[in-house]
């Protein structure tokens, strides 16, 4: 029986070809030309002249990432879960393959997460999210710590405005929203602190100490983490190169020690 015909060379096959640039390079493009489909469909004329042709490509494209999942799940079996971008696929997938009736139109617009496969196709933006996540940790204490400073000011601006400027500081509640607006700085001065101050003269000590430890302090901090998770993850990527490369040479040589000693034996 010829070798090349077993299934554990099959699989080895398979999975060399869902691992070649070109394969990887083609669900990327596939992936990009799918987002402008469905970006597309949103425009009613677009629909009304080209409606089914957009429809076929939508769904010759949902049946070419089903059909790379299956290729993927006959490669590397069980393994194919271990990797938690291939559950990110997966998911998303399936999500696209639901049955979409008019009680459940939601689901036609979440088609557009396809799009997010990117992510999972495209190195570099694997690293951001995968720095994103391991700051998450981090980011929890500053996320306490911009919690208690919003109550504090809130509380603070519905006892000092919430008489005068009811809609916006009239409960603890309408204070945070306005007090997250004016951290986002939209529309903060003309919109809310310069009427403010033209009944309260004074008010701009409160907001402006409000803006600068929340816009340029605590905003600040969840930057750094973020940007030292993303070093972190990129030297950690390094290093991972390093010893794959390592591990190719050893066993180089101890192919090249083998050969030598077959050499030996047989001469």
């Amino acid at each position: 029986m010829d070798d090349t015909s077993t299934p554990a060379t099959l699989r080895a096959r398979a999975r060399a070809f869902t691992e070649s640039n070109f394969f990887q390079r083609t669900i990327l493009i596939i992936i990009m030309v799918n987002a402008i489909v469905l970006g597309i469909e949103t425009s009613e004329a677009a629909m009304a002249s080209y409606g089914p042709l957009l429809v076929a490509l939508d769904q010759i494209a949902l049946a070419i990432f089903v059909a790379e999942i299956l290729l993927k799940l006959y490669a590397l079996g069980h393994g194919y879960f271990r990797d938690p971008w291939n559950l990110f696929d997966f998911t998303i997938i399936a999500i696209a393959l639901l049955p979409v009736s008019e009680g459940f139109a939601v689901l036609r617009a979440l088609r557009v997460l396809r799009a997010f496969r990117l992510i999972s196709m495209v190195p570099k933006m694997r690293l951001v999210v995968q720095a994103f996540l391991k700051a998450i940790p981090g980011m929890g204490s500053i996320t306490l710590l911009m919690v208690l400073v919003f109550y504090v000011f809130a509380v603070m601006a519905t006892k000092l405005f919430g008489g005068a400027f009811e809609a916006w500081f009239g409960s603890v509640g309408a204070s945070l929203y306005s007090l997250f607006q004016i951290m986002t700085l939209e529309s903060w001065s003309m919109g809310i602190v310069r009427p403010v101050m033209e009944t309260f003269p004074f008010a701009w000590a409160f907001f402006i100490p409000f803006i600068l430890v929340t816009t340029f302090a605590v905003l600040n901090l969840f930057i750094a983490v973020v940007v030292n998770s993303m070093q972190e993850v990129h030297e950690d990527e390094e290093h991972g190169h390093e010893e794959r490369v390592e591990i190719l040479t050893e066993i180089q040589a101890l192919r090249e020690e083998i050969a030598a000693l077959r050499k030996e034996r047989d001469g």
